[in-house]
């Protein structure tokens, strides 16, 4: 029993630190749309360029996004069936750790930039000893939207929510790159390609 409480800890912070590194996913679409009548293409910068992130990131993210539609059978095209387009939102939270290991409260603040930012405490995220901890974190969602060309109406929407911030460029691609894959997991819905 008492090695089992020693390694409690360990547990908990390995937990928290995979679930730190997870995306989650999910997607929304109009039912009318009869998805495989889309075989083309075609980014809208309009709505790209409002996208509040770098535009290094803005290229990582297109680059996955056509590398996926591309492995789904689509081409690129100058006379496209459906737009695609991005945008970001990030939510910031803050935790309180009580006493080391008890969570006191937590809530989303403000807006910030799309990423992470980590609150490091005595031992790790957001822990130490006696006390209240505070972690603060920016928790990032991806959007991508794809469009009827034609209609100019939205068809379906993926999100994908975590975190994305680092300094090392080939984690940051692979990140976006996850991001990306996951969400077009989705895509096309099943119910529509039946």
């Amino acid at each position: 029993m008492k090695k089992t409480i020693k390694f409690l800890p360990v547990l908990f912070l390995a937990v928290l630190m995979s679930s730190c590194s997870s995306v989650r996913v999910a997607s929304d679409y109009d039912k009318e749309t009869q998805f495989n009548d889309y075989k083309t293409f075609a980014f809208f910068k309009p709505g790209i360029d409002k996208a509040e992130i770098s535009d290094l990131d803005k290229r990582r993210i297109l680059k996955a996004v056509e590398a996926e539609l591309m492995a789904k059978g689509m081409t690129k095209s100058e006379n496209p069936d459906m737009l695609v387009s991005i945008f970001t939102k990030s939510n910031q939270r803050v935790d309180i750790y009580n006493n080391a290991w008890g969570v006191g409260a937590w809530g989303w603040g403000g807006f910030g930039r799309w990423g992470w930012v980590p609150g490091w405490g005595a031992w790790g995220p957001g822990f130490g000893w006696g006390g209240n901890n505070v972690s603060t974190r920016t928790e990032g969602i991806l959007f991508v939207d794809f469009i009827d060309a034609n209609k100019k109406q939205l068809i379906w929407q993926g999100s994908g929510t975590g975190y994305l911030a680092t300094k090392n460029v080939e984690k940051k691609e692979a990140r976006i790159k996850e991001f990306v894959s996951a969400m077009m997991t989705k895509y096309p819905p099943e119910a529509s390609t039946k």
